[in-house]
C-alpha cells in the first residue's frame, strides 16, 4: 500500500467528492452523484471556500480521493471560551475500507483541530451505523451526549 496523503478539497474534487458521499448504505438515496451534479454542491462548496473554519479535508493515494471529511471550527463560551472542531461526514470509498484510511483520516483531523487551538473534537453519528460507532470509541470518543435533528 502506498502512502496515504492529505489536503483540502479542492473544487475540482466536487464531483469524486459527492460519489464519496453516496458510497454509503445509508446515504447512498440523499446525494444524487450520477450525471450532472445539482447546482446546490457548488454554492455550498463556495460558502464553505470562503471561511477558513470550514473545509473538506481528503485523503488520497496514488492520485486518486480515497477518503473525506469536514471539519469546522467553532468559538464558544463554554468550557472557558473553548474552541472546538465539529467532524461531519466522514467516508472512505468502500474499495479503500479496512485498510486504516479512516483511522488514520480521522488522526489527521484531530491533529488538525489541536493545530487549530481546539480543546474538543465532536461529531454525530446515525444510530444505524453501529460500526462506525465501534471505530470512533476505538479513537477514544465517547459516547456522552444524545444527539437531535430538524428537518427543515
Amino acid at each position: 500500500m502506498s502512502d496515504i496523503t492529505f489536503r483540502d478539497a479542492r473544487e475540482d474534487d466536487l464531483q469524486t467528492l459527492v460519489a464519496l458521499l453516496a458510497d454509503d448504505d445509508i446515504a447512498e438515496g440523499r446525494e444524487q452523484a450520477k450525471g450532472d451534479l445539482l447546482p446546490a454542491y457548488s454554492a455550498a462548496f463556495d460558502d464553505m471556500a470562503k471561511s477558513p473554519d470550514n473545509r473538506i479535508l481528503v485523503a488520497e493515494q496514488d492520485g486518486d480521493i480515497i477518503g473525506s471529511l469536514q471539519i469546522v471550527y467553532v468559538p464558544g463560551l463554554s468550557r472557558q471560551g473553548a474552541k472546538r472542531a465539529i467532524i461531519e461526514s466522514v467516508r472512505v470509498s468502500s474499495k479503500a475500507r479496512g485498510q486504516n484510511i479512516g483511522t488514520l483520516l480521522m488522526k489527521e483531523a484531530i491533529a488538525q483541530a489541536r493545530a487549530a487551538g481546539c480543546k474538543l473534537v465532536q461529531l454525530t453519528s446515525d444510530k444505524r451505523r453501529t460500526r462506525a460507532h465501534l471505530f470512533y470509541r476505538r479513537l477514544g470518543f465517547i459516547q456522552s451526549h444524545e444527539g437531535f435533528k430538524l428537518d427543515l
